[in-house]
């Protein structure tokens, strides 16, 4: 860690009357877990979807590896190794694992098979196999749609899928969300694997105790804008309640 990867500054974003984001700033380095934490309302998803290409910021800027830039779709996002896993995981509840793991994606069969449309099911398996062992779970591949797996192993495959295509940042909303207490823990060792695996992960929660067992820093938003940044080792849960609120905080306990 020490060099920011995606970074922005003074991001404004406003829905008609209504100011979501209000001059907000946000970092993040490779291989680093950040919490982004706030009360509702504080313009975390709004934020999350400005960096990860789905909506446009009216002012502010971004900065992808120290160079200003500007995501204009989220192909674009892809395209610079940035995946989100979203709350509702957006899974194709028919197809198999490995399918969605490709979805959009597709591997084609090689020579004139593949310039037919054929796709390659057998290394699209392969590499899903590998993905999964990467993530150290087990979850079967063919034939059985996500639909019938267990909540803690659709929300592997989703990560699955982000990992085996995010090669720089990974943005996930409320991944342990209505998951029971071992599937939670499988989630937030997940998050440590894409970690050290040199991914950056922005993590949005308000499951505090997740929280401070995997986060490198915190960065609290309060209407709209960033109010403290903190590292976990630093400071307690009330010093996180005071920054969303809007009390005072100790300045000693902001991380650098």
């Amino acid at each position: 860690m020490g060099d920011t990867l995606l970074e922005a500054r003074g991001i404004v974003k406003n829905y008609g009357h209504v100011q979501a984001l209000r001059g907000a700033d946000f970092s993040v380095e490779a291989g680093e877990v950040v919490a982004l934490i706030g009360d509702n309302g504080a313009g975390k998803t709004t934020l999350i979807k400005i960096l990860s290409g789905i909506e446009q910021a009216d002012a502010g800027e971004i900065l992808f590896a120290g160079e200003p830039t500007r995501f204009h779709d989220a192909a674009e996002v892809h395209a610079r190794g940035i995946e989100t896993v979203y709350q509702d995981l957006a899974l194709a509840p028919d197809l198999d694992a490995a399918a969605n793991l490709f979805l959009g994606r597709e591997l084609l069969r090689p020579g004139l098979l593949g310039r037919l449309g054929f796709l390659d099911r057998k290394a699209m398996q392969a590499r899903a196999a590998g993905s999964f062992t990467d993530l150290g779970q087990t979850v079967q591949l063919a034939t059985v749609p996500v639909a019938s797996l267990s909540g803690g192993q659709r929300q592997s495959v989703a990560v699955a899928r982000a990992l085996a295509w995010a090669s720089k940042v990974v943005f996930m909303d409320e991944p342990t969300a209505a998951l029971g207490v071992m599937q939670a823990a499988k989630v937030l060792d997940l998050i440590r694997r894409l970690r050290d695996h040199g991914v950056a992960v922005v993590l949005i929660s308000h499951n505090m105790p997740h929280v401070f067992e995997v986060a490198d820093r915190m960065e609290v938003l309060r209407l709209g804008r960033r109010v403290a940044r903190f590292r976990p080792d630093d400071v307690e849960m009330t010093d996180i309640v005071s920054a969303m609120t809007g009390a005072s905080v100790d300045d000693s306990k902001a991380a650098s």
